[in-house]
């Protein structure tokens, strides 16, 4: 069962949290009790999100750093536990979406999302992993995707980084599992959030639209939550149908086959017709 008490006054960074999921589970944490460092690259957007949330008074912060920069990482990180004496919970949670046809990538698309979904992930975790076990006790949760557990066409390079996120975060969970130190990887599928709408650049496409099934970022944030109080290792929001999905599909399971199969179908098919693959 989750623990309500979980993250009652505990310092916490979430990167890319001025908006989607970040911010969604910013403000599920502020709710919760927790002091929470929003951080993002833009200071405009991560002070606009932090004055949304300006309720909660001195236990909302900001943090500008450029999640693809080591050094900007790292100080980021380490001016946090000065500051703070510590660091509960980390949220590498800043990414970019990606779906295209694997023949139109340029190198530089994979160089972009390669540093923003993955290279960003392993600063954090590797600034983050000696301050932990120097305290003895933290959580590392970082942001993969559905795609990071299926390979859904279309998206290689997007899949790609969020199945280095999967592996990496899951080796870690038992490589640490009795030095008091826990990991969780949070596999996001059809989010209501803003991704949908970015390219591998950064460039926002609004002409995009988000798919109507998609689940709302404010049930995600409660979810996510929930789970990581549990010390669940792989966390796929919303559950189900995806859940069973997976499964089938480390089977090798025919329907499942099918199932890829005609998403990159109908993504083709939505590309030809409408120049977008949703």
């Amino acid at each position: 069962m989750s623990n309500p008490e979980y993250y009652k006054d505990k310092i916490c960074i979430v990167t890319g949290a001025n908006s989607g999921i970040g911010y969604a589970v910013s403000e599920e944490l502020l709710k919760r009790g927790a002091i929470v460092y929003m951080a993002g690259r833009n200071p405009d957007k991560v002070s606009k999100a932090a004055q949304k949330l300006s309720k909660f008074k001195d236990r909302v912060h900001t943090i500008i750093v450029d999640v693809t920069v080591q050094e900007q990482v790292e100080n980021a990180i380490n001016n946090t536990v000065a500051e703070t004496g510590r660091l509960d919970l980390l949220f590498n949670n800043a990414g970019v979406g990606g779906t295209l046809q694997f023949e139109t990538a340029t190198m530089e698309d994979w160089k972009n999302i390669i540093d923003v979904n993955l290279w960003s992930v392993i600063y954090g975790v590797h600034t983050a992993v000696p301050i932990m076990l120097k305290q003895g006790s933290g959580h590392i949760i970082n942001t993969s995707s559905i795609a990071g557990l299926l390979p859904p066409p279309f998206q290689a390079l997007y899949s790609l980084t969020k199945f280095g996120v999967t592996g990496m975060t899951q080796c870690l969970r038992y490589e640490y599992a009795e030095k008091g130190l826990h990991f969780s990887t949070i596999c996001p599928a059809n989010i209501a959030t803003p991704i949908f709408q970015k390219s591998i650049d950064g460039t926002t496409h609004d002409e995009i639209k988000i798919p109507d099934d998609a689940y709302p970022v404010d049930k995600a944030a409660q979810l996510i939550l929930d789970r990581v109080s549990e010390y669940k290792g792989i966390i796929v929001v919303p559950e189900e149908p995806y859940t069973k999905q997976w499964k089938l599909y480390c089977q090798q399971n025919e329907e499942v086959e099918e199932v890829m199969l005609q998403m990159a179908r109908d993504r083709r098919e939505a590309y030809e017709k409408g120049g977008n693959y949703y």
